[in-house]
């Protein structure tokens, strides 16, 4: 299977460069595996294709202010982090710019000097590994002097950083948003629980990987960056339960689907912990758990892209993502939803 397989034609002014006013007026598009047939909807419009006894996925990560512009402790050249992974306490693996600036045993301050960093170790991929110096607590500090790490795709600045966020965001740690679920309003989450449909919240920290390009020809050749999620007890009982009573188990993004097929097991049930997943999902993959899918529209040649022709089928997500480009509907994180069942 080619990357190339995973190609369409998208004009550069559908990507959408900032978020609407209201998160529930973006289009949704409605797509039924075994019909074919495609609906044009808003995505306020959900809790009508949902049913009693369905239990919605949700992660709940929080994005950090991840993005550090700082200097050279020694000359002052400027350099620009991007915390990618957290190794251990205050280690992290960051990207770095300009990466010729950024040789072990090197020195940099961000924020006037109220935070330090030090080189000390250089990955197979170019990363390094630093570490940390600050008086108080690093979070504090990095709300102070990071910034929000938008996609390299949005070139407009972001006025409200919440906008990145999802409205039930909680626990920090990713360096992109769980796009998906930027559409949800505390509003209309009442609305669904009341449908009775449960909620079932879990944790998956979305590293750089997701806008990583897939450099090999063959699909089956690239290899996933690892990601850390949790999930707890309650919520995977809650899950369980809702596969008992016979309703579907509906991820909201491609991340709580590559959590729930992580946890998964051949009976459909999931298990709750705590570890790291570099499942990558493509076609050919046979689900386990998730029955449907509520997600926005991806990157040509993605790794998200793959995942989402694994579940709705390749020529048929071609097909609809030609449709979506007709209809001129917004893509990437600021864009517009699908709901695939």
């Amino acid at each position: 299977m080619k990357v190339s397989d995973f190609y369409y034609d998208l004009p550069q002014e559908l990507i959408a460069q900032h978020p609407l006013e209201d998160r529930a007026k973006s289009r949704l598009l409605i797509y039924d595996r075994k019909t074919h047939a495609i609906e044009h909807k808003y995505f306020k419009n959900i809790v009508e294709y949902l049913r009693e006894d369905d239990c919605l996925v949700i992660n709940d990560t929080k994005v950090i202010p991840a993005r550090l512009l700082g200097n050279r402790e020694d000359t002052g050249g400027k350099m620009e982090f991007l915390l990618i992974d957290k190794k251990g306490k205050n280690l992290w693996e960051v990207m770095v710019n300009p990466g010729r600036r950024a040789d072990i045993g090197r020195r940099f301050v961000f924020g006037d000097g109220i935070l330090k960093a030090e080189i000390l170790d250089r990955t197979q991929e170019g990363t390094r590994i630093v570490k940390f110096e600050y008086d108080g607590i690093f979070e504090e500090i990095l709300d102070k002097v990071g910034i929000m790490p938008l996609p390299p795709y949005i070139h407009e600045s972001l006025e409200d950083s919440n906008r990145y966020q999802t409205v039930y965001a909680k626990h920090d740690g990713s360096v992109a948003a769980p796009t998906a679920g930027l559409h949800f309003t505390p509003d209309l989450l009442e609305e669904i629980k009341y449908k009775g449909v449960d909620i079932a919240n879990i944790t998956l920290h979305v590293g750089m990987g997701t806008f990583r390009p897939v450099k090999v020809e063959n699909v089956e050749e690239h290899k996933m960056h690892s990601e850390t999620y949790y999930v707890s007890n309650q919520a995977a009982q809650t899950i369980n339960k809702a596969r008992e009573k016979g309703g579907r188990i509906i991820a909201v993004g491609t991340t709580s689907c590559r959590t729930l097929e992580t946890i998964g097991d051949s009976s459909r049930r999931v298990h709750p912990g705590f570890g790291k997943t570099d499942i990558f999902i493509y076609p050919g993959y046979e689900f386990k758990v998730v029955d449907a899918l509520i997600t926005n529209f991806h990157l040509p040649k993605s790794t998200l892209l793959m995942l989402v022709s694994a579940f709705g089928g390749r020529k048929e997500m071609i097909n609809v993502y030609a449709e979506a480009v007709n209809r001129r509907y917004r893509f990437f994180s600021f864009g517009d939803a699908m709901f695939i069942q």
